[in-house]
């Protein structure tokens, strides 16, 4: 039986097993197992790693593992630049979309509602997912690693938190979003871009009373949905406000 000595750094190390987080672990293997494969035996899936160093030297996904190897594993710093030393590092995107899983139906409305371009329906099976998210290019968002681990999918990122309003600023701050923020734009209905629509475009559509009290809405073009600025959109200020005040 072989071996090899594995370190996982920052918050990697979210993805195993107690006993070997924060901390350098031997782990054994028979054959000649590809790196990729072992890391993700380990529990942590591909597309949250920028970097693969074995004996100081940074490797591809498909570097077979050697006995007596020592792996270094690092998740994206995004205050720190490794693509250029990492060989498993993906292109970079030009402009972050999403697709979400099922169960992130909270955090998908919050995406659209701070303008990010969210793909999310509750029916898609896991297939799916990942295809759309490789197709299109989109950062896939799930709790659950296995979907993440399919080789299909390149980008990917699982929230640590269950609390959608902490996994929205894990987002924010995982790729660096703070400066694209464009509240408002968005249908967090079906995910459409808003355009502006004057009172007369709308009149027939709206509920009674509404009209007499606003005059400034926007409308979906995609699924038609109205918007104006009630009581519902003061609460989401304030969201929206709290939100931007931590420090992404």
């Amino acid at each position: 039986m072989q071996s090899v000595a594995f370190r996982f750094y920052a918050d990697l190390n979210f993805f195993l097993k107690d006993d070997r987080q924060y901390r350098t672990f031997r782990h054994s293997f028979s054959g000649h197992p590809a790196i990729k494969d072992t890391i993700e035996s380990l529990g942590v899936p591909h597309p949250e790693i920028d970097l693969v160093l074995v004996n100081s030297e940074s490797v591809g996904f498909k570097h077979p593992l050697a006995d007596g190897d020592r792996i270094s594993v690092y998740p994206l710093f995004m205050s720190v630049d490794l693509s250029h030393q990492s060989k498993v590092h993906p292109e970079r995107l030009k402009s972050v979309e999403f697709i979400l899983d099922t169960h992130l139906g909270r955090l998908a409305r919050y995406l659209r509602l701070f303008g990010f371009d969210t793909h999310y329906r509750n029916d898609y099976e896991d297939e799916h997912l990942a295809r759309i998210s490789s197709e299109q290019k989109r950062v896939l968002l799930t709790r659950d690693r296995e979907l993440l681990k399919r080789g299909e999918v390149v980008y990917g990122y699982c929230p640590r938190s269950t609390r959608p309003q902490e996994q929205l600023l894990e987002v924010l701050r995982r790729f660096n979003l703070r400066g694209q923020l464009s509240p408002f734009s968005r249908c967090m209905h079906c995910n459409g871009s808003l355009i502006k629509a004057s009172k007369d475009e709308v009149i027939e559509e709206l509920p009674p009373g509404v009209a007499i009290r606003f005059n400034e809405f926007s409308k979906c073009p995609e699924c038609a949905k109205i918007y104006w600025r009630g009581s519902h959109f003061d609460r989401m200020c304030e969201f929206i406000d709290e939100i931007i005040a931590v420090d992404c």
